[in-house]
């Protein structure tokens, strides 16, 4: 049986490769099944690898293969010269699985504004700011404004998947890129922001726990845009705050998205309407106002918390008590998601749509329209449907 002969890649690019990937040398080694001093050797230029095992380097790496015959390694940006800070992420230390995801999402952003000049699209500007001394409830005031989804509309929505997918659509209309980045754990990410302009990127992790979740994340993150366009916050590689001048940040989004979620005037009427507090708002108090406004108890508890209802130590108590209350749950599945529900919930309808376009008027092959949705081309009649659906009222990963 013939043997693949070797070939000759750049050992500095392959090196490269791995550690712009986030990958330990073991991690590598155990993928490829081959020993950890097999794979030193190979960045080494002490041993070569066939081309069977550098197309599999390729496909971990998520590289193009013809990357490891360069001359000399990329030369690119930190990727913390894009996203935003996250609490317990250190620049330069995110985890593979990170460093992937971002690296997808901002190369889905460059391919939408290339795919919009070739069709003559016209580029939306995201132009909300916020100040941190303006306070965290004027400038949720000012989001839910922007975002035009009345209290009335809020209250009819049917479902919890609908009330995320229409809060979804309205950030996507202030021309904010919406993302879902799967395979990272919660841990790490529950969201994160491309502070990039044109077209800035909020995006969310479709692995917290609920769709009501999901729409406290994605405001969360349009706050830290607003931020951003207000000079108050910087990328990660150049953000300064440390300690409890960083952490002032992170609650002035939480609670001024949580004012976005809920006006103040509609939590006053909730609270009276229901005749709570009960007892000094146990779960089930705070519960029953989160199906009022669709949204997660966590999220009415920073609501609670940020208009005076609840005290600091009393909303660490009751955070305390949730987070117990829902570790002691059994996960819930989330149902079959097709291929369309996937590729849909990761790139969202303006990115989807904008390809479909490229596509039907030829100004790109179906083979790049199937790279860049990460669909195959046999589902597209699909995916041209599901775009017709009204928002809300198909898959969940909408």
């Amino acid at each position: 049986m013939a043997t693949l002969a070797p070939v000759k890649p750049n050992p500095a690019v392959l090196s490269w490769a791995r550690r712009e990937s986030g990958y330990p040398l073991e991690r590598v080694a155990k993928r490829l099944a081959v020993k950890p001093e097999r794979l030193a050797a190979w960045e080494n230029g002490e041993v070569v690898p066939t081309l069977r095992q550098l197309q599999n380097l390729a496909r971990f790496y998520h590289r193009p293969t013809g990357l490891f015959f360069r001359a000399t390694p990329p030369a690119l940006p930190p990727l913390a010269a894009e996203y935003r800070r996250l609490p317990g992420v250190s620049p330069g230390g995110e985890s593979p699985e990170l460093r992937l995801a971002i690296r997808q999402m901002s190369n889905r952003r460059e391919t939408m504004l290339e795919l919009l000049e070739e069709l003559g699209g016209t580029v939306p500007r995201f132009a909300l700011e916020a100040h941190i001394n303006e306070g965290p409830e004027r400038a949720g005031k000012r989001l839910r404004e922007a975002l035009e989804v009345g209290l009335e509309t809020q209250q009819a929505w049917g479902s919890s998947w609908q009330a995320w997918a229409f809060w979804r659509r309205a950030v996507e209309n202030l021309g904010v890129l919406v993302f879902q980045f799967p395979s990272v754990p919660l841990e790490e990410a529950r969201g994160l922001s491309l502070l990039r302009h044109p077209l800035p990127v909020a995006a969310v992790n479709p692995k917290e726990s609920s769709p009501e979740a999901r729409s406290f994340t994605l405001l969360h993150e349009v706050v830290h845009l607003m931020l951003a366009n207000g000079s108050e916050e910087q990328v990660a590689a150049r953000e300064q705050r440390q300690g409890e001048d960083w952490l002032d940040v992170e609650r002035f989004a939480e609670q001024a998205s949580s004012h976005a979620l809920v006006p103040e005037e509609a939590l006053h009427a909730a609270i009276q309407g229901h005749g709570l507090p009960r007892n000094d708002w146990d779960i089930g108090d705070v519960r029953k106002l989160a199906k009022t406004f669709r949204i997660s108890p966590l999220a009415v508890a920073t609501r609670l918390r940020s208009s005076g209802f609840l005290s600091w130590s009393a909303y660490l108590s009751w955070k305390a008590g949730w987070e117990a209350y829902t570790q002691s749950l059994k996960p819930k599945s989330g149902g079959f998601a097709t291929p369309v529900d996937k590729a849909l919930g990761r790139a969202g309808r303006p990115f989807t749509r904008t390809v479909l376009e490229a596509l039907s008027t030829n100004r790109i092959g179906p083979d790049a329209a199937a790279r860049y949705l990460g669909l195959k081309y046999e589902h597209f009649e699909k995916l041209r449907n599901a775009l017709i659906v009204q928002p809300g009222t198909g898959g969940s990963n909408d």
